[in-house]
């Protein structure tokens, strides 16, 4: 008699994924961003302390993408998981209580480990379990979460501010415990089975096609920092229309990032991993070049809307091409798949200083940051087609 617990049925993974993402990134990284002028309006924290305690959350998410693996290979993923859930909703509540720079910066850097450990462990210890034909689709579900928090960071947030800064962060860390409740008996009830014996089958290892993969993430990571940090400014100050039209642009790119993983999640179900990829470099590079070609607002609105899709969107698409370059080898996934939200991490925190640096010499650069980050998926997407090509012929010429 099996005394084992049943596996969660598909939708409860979906689900348990989506909540992973929607806290990790879309509540402890995003909700932030509106909390900020808040903070300092507040003097709870003087402007340039509060831009610290933001970039404490990024340095966190990256100690928490290099970690992620060897914490699950010590304890089971689920475990990892539902304690990241935990401590990252204890870090909201902790946060209510500013009770010195000490106290605020070591609870943001938690939430960005936390962060890093739901993003690198979550959907990988989903994706074993779905069926190959669906896996598009669940990916695009569980990263949906990523677009739901940055709709919410620009909802819910300013109607908490309404009560208070304290009971904006209390109102978080509710609902942040409610997400967490949610999720904890949807995970599945174990690992993944693995056969170490494949991974030493060294022609299946497409190992520069994984480094090159990398090296791709990183540079659509590049080309996503102008819309995701700046977007609103560019609109406000760069083109002078105000911060109310910003956020309007803001909200767009939201929207987008709630419908994007679905739609480029079926789009690889249909196409395959590597086509879809494909398209989202040349799309991508196309939208994010706009702002830099024209101030129609229809075309910057189409581009928010296209880059917004693509920003939680590209996530299970790369996830995705991990599992079919890896797909004979398992045991391989989880750290290919660490690598490459490393690469992310790193290219978007240097990427966001430097484009910061070159537009404290003058808003006029924002069209060299635009053109910059096109520049990068395109660099991108010719990366692909000379590996594509290369390999195509090496195993022509086998």
């Amino acid at each position: 008699m099996n005394t084992a617990h049943p596996m969660p049925a598909l939708w409860r993974l979906a689900l348990s994924g989506l909540c992973a993402t929607l806290l990790g990134m879309g509540l402890a990284r995003f909700a932030y961003t509106p909390l900020l002028p808040a903070v300092i309006a507040a003097h709870w924290f003087a402007a340039s302390d509060a831009a610290y305690l933001g970039a404490a959350n990024l340095v966190g998410y990256l100690l928490g993408a290099l970690f992620g693996v060897p914490l699950s290979a010590r304890f089971r993923a689920t475990t990892v998981l539902r304690w990241s859930m935990v401590v990252a909703t204890l870090s909201f509540f902790a946060c209510a209580w500013p009770l010195n720079f000490a106290w605020f910066f070591s609870w943001r850097l938690l939430s960005g480990i936390c962060g890093g450990l739901l993003m690198v462990l979550a959907a990988p210890s989903i994706m074993p379990h779905v069926p190959a034909a669906r896996r598009g689709l669940v990916g695009g579900v569980i990263f949906v979460g990523i677009g739901i928090g940055i709709v919410a960071s620009g909802t819910l947030v300013p109607l908490l501010l309404r009560q208070g800064l304290v009971q904006t962060w209390l109102g978080l860390g509710i609902v942040a415990a409610i997400v967490t409740l949610v999720a904890w008996h949807g995970w599945p009830t174990s690992d993944a089975p693995t056969n170490h014996n494949q991974a030493q089958n060294h022609q299946a290892q497409p190992t520069t096609r994984l480094r090159l993969l990398y090296v791709q993430y990183g540079l659509y990571a590049l080309g996503l920092v102008p819309h995701t940090l700046f977007i609103v400014d560019f609109v406000a100050r760069g083109l002078g229309q105000g911060l109310d039209a910003g956020s309007q642009y803001w909200v767009l790119l939201g929207l987008g990032a709630v419908v994007g993983p679905l739609l480029v999640g079926h789009l690889a179900d249909r196409s395959g991993y590597a086509p879809a990829l494909r398209l989202a470099f040349i799309v991508g590079a196309a939208a994010v070049a706009l702002p830099a070609l024209t101030q129609n607002t229809a075309a910057l609105m189409v581009s928010s809307l296209v880059v917004g899709a693509f920003t939680p969107g590209i996530v299970p698409l790369v996830l995705g091409r991990i599992h079919e370059l890896l797909v004979h080898h398992p045991s391989l996934q989880r750290g290919a798949w660490r690598n490459a939200t490393t690469a992310f991490a790193i290219m978007q925190a240097t990427s966001a200083y430097g484009m910061s640096w070159l537009l404290s010499r003058g808003s006029d650069n924002y069209h060299v940051v635009f053109l910059l980050a096109a520049a990068a998926m395109t660099v991108s997407l010719t990366l692909d087609l000379v590996a594509t090509a290369f390999f195509k012929r090496d195993a022509a010429t086998a």
